[in-house]
């Protein structure tokens, strides 16, 4: 396969020779889309599965507007690209939008440009004459790609990560989980009680993984003070309690929103994945 910084150079390069000496000098000054591809590619912390099928998706971008300052691509150029699209079906149509969403972000993030252009763009509907159905798009359970990447983006918050690993191994509810306090944790036995629909009482039991997951988050991060077994802390007034949904909800979206492949992925679907390796 040929690598990304070989498909950008030659796209430059084709573009820069046909220009005159003045030209070139200019165009030199000029931030490119591929030059920040490039960039948004090379960031630490992409496994390669991913780096893969971003340079895979944005290389028909490229090879049409790579050479092109990335101030002057604008929502119509965007958006006409994407119609182009169309013969795609509609699930991998959203894949090419995510990433370019992302790409556009990582600009703006990095001072390229002031601001996205298609942020808030809609996505594209399915087209019924094609046998596509919106049931198509609901992710039921995480592939294994997309724990990789939700792990490691939520590594070093180790609250996130033992709810996340708990809900994942467990497959109990989130308001099961957060409701728990410290003192119903058997850790010893790694398993705990929670009280499910219809008032039904039910173990939960964990594996290794979750449990240094959870070791971890008790031994850093836990505020000590309180019964809860998830606490938060308020951060004006510094008031310790549990967590809420809410709150471990936008820290889910902060995060998820930066990785295409976990675009419409909820916590819930947490559960679907534990019971599909039952």
């Amino acid at each position: 396969m040929i690598s990304y910084q070989y498909l950008f150079k030659k796209i430059y390069n084709l573009f820069i020779n046909n220009l005159d000496v003045n030209t070139q000098i200019q165009v030199n000054k000029v931030v490119t889309l591929a030059t920040v591809a490039v960039k948004f590619l090379e960031r630490p912390g992409l496994a390669p599965t991913t780096r893969r099928t971003y340079e895979l998706t944005l290389s028909t971008l490229l090879s049409e507007y790579g050479s092109w300052s990335i101030e002057i691509l604008s929502k119509q150029t965007l958006v006409e690209y994407l119609k182009s699209l169309g013969h795609l079906k509609y699930t991998t149509h959203h894949k090419h939008q995510a990433i370019l969403q992302s790409l556009l972000n990582f600009a703006v993030e990095q001072g390229y440009i002031k601001f996205n252009p298609i942020h808030g763009l809609k996505q594209r509907l399915p087209d019924r004459e094609k046998g596509e159905h919106l049931s198509d798009d609901k992710i039921k359970y995480l592939t294994t790609e997309q724990l990789d990447i939700l792990y490691s983006s939520f590594d070093s918050d180790y609250r996130t990560a033992a709810i996340i690993s708990l809900l994942h191994r467990t497959g109990c509810r989130i308001g099961e989980l957060l409701a728990l306090n410290l003192e119903d944790i058997d850790i010893k036995n790694q398993k705990f009680q929670v009280l499910g629909k219809g008032n039904k009482q039910r173990w939960c039991f964990y594996s290794d993984d979750a449990a240094n997951a959870l070791a971890k988050y008790l031994k850093y991060t836990r505020h000590q003070q309180h019964r809860a077994l998830f606490t938060a802390q308020h951060p004006v007034t510094l008031k310790v309690s549990r967590i809420s949904y809410h709150t471990l909800h936008e820290n889910w979206r902060k995060i998820t929103n930066k990785h295409p492949q976990l675009n419409c992925v909820r916590i819930h679907n947490l559960r679907h994945t534990f019971k599909a390796i039952l």
